[in-house]
């Protein structure tokens, strides 16, 4: 304003004002909404104001963790990477990411995204404890991967169960074992013991092709054409 005093540019400088004041008052609301965990009242005020503030890395970091909260982790994905891009060095982003990826039970990408996090800061506690956990259980997945395909069926059982016990806390692991372990019992015809694995990730997962596929294998070798 002060440089050109023109009636077009002080009607464009107030609009500007107005819409920042709004924009502020958005954000209040949208910090207000998140500490009292109205978690879909904060996304929906903060969609409005990433509409006009589009690189705003924090804002983005903030809707990231209510869509953590309110269980859309491919959406707090996306938020992440962009704040990731958007802010330098930014360690926490790929830290969350690597975290999410590894709770969905994507372990590949959770290791590539900790790597990104320690190719910033080498020292980062928190990447790196993480990246330990993620690389170990990756070898053992790859390790018990390549048994299966060599036909080494005992092997692949006794790495699967040894990812079980590496990582106990994130159910997916432990089904996924589970059902690499109900294929290697099918293929080893031990159609009993095949039978009663894959019914329990059947029971967890009831459209899962590959359990019911390799239990439709045991029961043919148990004669039961009906099953």
């Amino acid at each position: 304003l002060k440089s050109s005093p023109s009636n077009n540019e002080e009607k464009d400088a107030q609009t500007q004002l107005t819409k920042s004041d709004e924009l502020q008052r958005l954000h209040s609301q949208a910090l207000s909404a998140y500490q009292q965990e109205d978690y879909e009242a904060a996304i929906s005020l903060l969609d409005e104001i990433l509409a006009v503030c589009v690189w705003d890395a924090e804002l983005r970091e903030l809707r990231a963790e209510c869509y953590i909260k309110e269980g859309e982790p491919s959406k707090a994905i996306s938020d992440l990477k962009a704040a990731a891009k958007l802010k330098n060095d930014n360690t926490e982003a790929f830290y969350k990411i690597s975290r999410i990826y590894y709770q969905l039970g994507d372990h590949e990408l959770s290791l590539s995204e900790v790597r990104e996090c320690l190719k910033l800061d080498q020292d980062h506690k928190q990447c790196f404890s993480l990246y330990k956990q993620v690389k170990k259980l990756n070898k053992q997945i790859e390790s018990a991967e390549e048994f299966i395909r060599e036909g080494r069926y005992e092997d692949a059982i006794s790495k699967y169960e040894t990812v079980m016990k590496t990582e106990p806390e994130v159910p997916i692991y432990s089904t996924r074992a589970k059902e690499r372990i109900c294929h290697c019992l099918s293929k080893n015809q031990q159609a009993t013991e095949a039978i009663k694995l894959c019914t329990e990730v059947l029971q967890l997962e009831p459209t899962n092709v590959n359990a019911l596929k390799d239990r439709a294998e045991a029961y043919l070798l148990e004669d039961m054409y009906e099953e």
